[in-house]
């Protein structure tokens, strides 16, 4: 009923754009997708047919069919157009085998080659979906990608760049064109770089790694770090998701993945895991040596992936990444019930007198993210404790007492208020992500079976063992 809610209301006032703004009952379009449109029906197909929401999923696949143009200008973010369209797009071909699904996938994906035109193969973060082939030197015009301003000198960050390798997997499977595996995995120099082939992986291998961490922004020019700034939440987030699920995605076959994945959580363990004088244990932030105690939602989806990871870990360690995993999901849990809303904070910190609790104004909002029921959703599914069905369900009374409004759903400005003044912001990862694995989380586990089944860091199921790049 809430997907129903959601996508009806998107339909009724924002068909085409990318967001429904469910105050004012109009569409958001946002600078992020560079000239691309409907980033909620992309997003929200693959929910919608999971959920055999059948009328809907045809509305959604006609605006597709009929009315999705990939023939754009503009500035988009290389990360979120992956996660989301290409994602998005791949995983409804693959649930649905139609075509439609499959060709708007490979136009896009080449559309977003030219961002690892640099001297590393590191691709920037910023991508012009323009005309290809009418670059050159001196005009940064249509192919041609840069880094965000606000990304430290001109660096690309780990989360984005370390977040490719599931989707441009699939691309070159289903083209049969090795060209997006190897831009993932063995990046060709650009026409501006000088330097030979080059893995991403290679050069995060031969990077000095402070502490066997991994900082949060590398240069694509020079590969190397520009600052150690460390994080498990936003920022770095999903490029330690993406080796284990990549490890996952080839059947367990891709043991470079693994053992990066293994390393790094090692590295995490022994540096940024905390427990709190309350006894909450927490991820910290790590700032050139200095610890800042304080876990962001984004960070909450790290229960999941340690309880994924340690599903297939020796035994010894097993047992001890499950006690992690549930003990990080069980924080993300008080995170919401210490809210007044019940609903958790953009950042939680550990300070003197205050645990788990949003202490900045800056920080008490929600917008309808999902990190937090990921992490319920995986461990009801590798545990099955009675009490992630018990949280989920707090969280589905939460957003319909708090988010739901008259056309949709929001996100509020301050959880501790019970009554929050909304966003007027139904963000897209709300259909694709918060819906979907709550559905999961009350589903049988043979719907979307973690066996066959790898999720994209935007909750878009892509099909383990369909592909096998030895790059």
């Amino acid at each position: 009923q809430m997907m129903k809610f959601a996508w009806d209301n998107y339909k009724q006032y924002a068909l085409g754009k990318n967001e429904l703004r469910p105050l004012t009952k109009n569409g958001h379009i946002g600078n992020m997708f560079g000239g691309l449109r409907g980033a909620t029906v992309i997003d929200a197909l693959d929910t919608l047919y999971i959920m055999e929401l059948e009328e809907e999923f045809q509305e959604a696949k006609e605006w597709v069919e009929k009315s999705f143009d990939l023939n754009v200008n503009g500035e988009a973010s290389l990360f979120e157009v992956n996660i989301r369209y290409i994602g998005g797009l791949l995983a409804t071909y693959y649930l649905t085998g139609e075509e439609v699904f499959k060709s708007k996938a490979l136009e896009l994906g080449e559309k977003l080659l030219p961002a690892f035109n640099t001297p590393t193969g590191i691709p920037r973060g910023v991508i012009n979906l323009g005309r290809q082939g009418t670059r050159s030197l001196f005009s940064p015009c249509s192919g041609m990608s840069w880094s965000w301003g606000w990304a430290s000198a001109g660096s690309s960050i780990l989360a984005e760049f370390g977040t490719l390798h599931l989707e441009f997997l699939h691309l070159s499977e289903l083209s049969g064109n090795p060209v997006f595996a190897e831009k993932a995995s063995h990046p060709q120099p650009g026409p501006l770089g000088p330097a030979g082939v080059m893995n991403i992986r290679r050069v995060l291998n031969r990077v000095e790694k402070p502490q066997g961490l991994y900082p949060n922004f590398l240069s694509p020019v020079t590969g190397s770090w520009v600052q150690h700034h460390v994080s498990i939440g936003g920022l770095g987030d999903s490029f330690y998701e993406y080796l284990i699920k990549s490890w996952l995605m080839s059947d367990k076959k891709d043991s470079e993945a693994k053992k990066m994945y293994d390393d790094a959580l090692e590295a995490i363990e022994k540096h940024l895991v905390k427990k709190s004088a309350g006894g909450l244990t927490y991820i910290a932030e790590w700032r050139g040596g200095i610890l800042d105690h304080k876990m962001g939602h984004l960070a909450c989806f790290s229960g999941g992936m340690i309880a994924l990871g340690a599903e297939h870990a020796a035994e010894e360690r097993r047992q001890r990444h499950m006690e992690l995993a549930a003990e990080i999901t069980s924080t993300c849990h008080e995170s919401y019930a210490r809210s007044d809303t019940k609903l958790g904070p953009e950042a939680f910190r550990f300070d003197a007198g205050s645990e788990a609790m949003a202490t900045r104004l800056s920080e008490r909002y929600y917008i309808l993210r999902p990190e937090v029921v990921e992490s319920y959703m995986y461990l009801w599914r590798l545990t099955h404790d009675p009490k992630y069905r018990h949280w989920g369900w707090e969280v589905v009374k939460a957003l319909e007492k708090h988010c739901r409004v008259e056309a949709g759903f929001s996100g509020i400005r301050d959880v501790y208020t019970t009554t929050p003044s909304h966003d007027n912001m139904q963000q897209s990862f709300f259909l694709a992500e918060t819906l979907k694995y709550l559905y999961l989380l009350f589903c049988e586990d043979d719907v979307l079976s973690l066996e066959d089944w790898v999720f994209n860091t935007e909750a878009h199921p892509l099909p383990i063992n369909h592909t096998d790049f030895k790059a």
